[in-house]
């Protein structure tokens, strides 16, 4: 009965996002490469990719990295990311970027 109310509670969030983008993260750009722009900083990011003995969908991890990098982004003035490693374990390291102005 346990393992049944387990698995209708991940079934009922599964399809929801546990980060949200914060003021100014939407008009962050995500590049694929570092570009020619100043470098800002770097920021490493983590969000859980499993719950209990279950993985959460890597696109949802994956897009939760980018929220949180983008979430950091305008408090250090940049207005570009990048990644630098691949996600690994719920974790990703990016460098933010100053391209405009």
């Amino acid at each position: 009965m346990r393992s049944i109310l387990l698995l209708a509670a991940l079934l009922a969030t599964s399809g929801c996002t546990f980060v949200h983008m914060a003021p100014g993260a939407a008009e962050v750009k995500v590049l694929a490469a570092a570009p020619g722009c100043e470098k800002r900083g770097e920021v490493e990011v983590s969000v859980k990719d499993r719950l209990g003995p279950y993985e959460r969908s890597e696109s949802q991890v994956r897009d939760e990295l980018e929220t949180l990098a983008r979430n950091e982004a305008p408090g250090v003035g940049a207005d570009s990311i990048s990644p630098i490693t691949p996600p690994r374990d719920g974790e990703q390291r990016w460098a933010m970027w100053r391209c405009a102005g």
